[in-house]
């Protein structure tokens, strides 16, 4: 898959992140930043889970999740950067 040079700019827009083990995004984000440190579980597009273990605050995680779960997610001041 080419990058487009709309995928590799920065972020021009940004929402509070609110984990649901349900709603999926329906834009999905480029990234997320992680505001307070703690675990942030993701699901993939083939529904497969995976858990980020002790992420520390202020870390943008370069990853583009179509669900950020409640269950397990224990970092907080998550930030969608779209």
């Amino acid at each position: 898959m080419a990058l487009n040079a709309a995928d590799a700019a920065p972020a021009q827009s940004f929402a509070a992140v609110s984990p649901s083990d349900s709603i999926p995004y329906t834009n999905r984000p480029r990234a997320l930043y992680v505001g307070v440190q703690g675990d942030v579980v993701v699901q993939d597009d083939n529904g497969a889970s995976v858990t980020f273990k002790s992420v520390p605050g202020g870390t943008v995680l370069p990853i583009r999740p179509k669900l950020v779960m409640a269950t397990g997610t224990t970092a907080t001041n998550l930030v969608a950067l779209y």
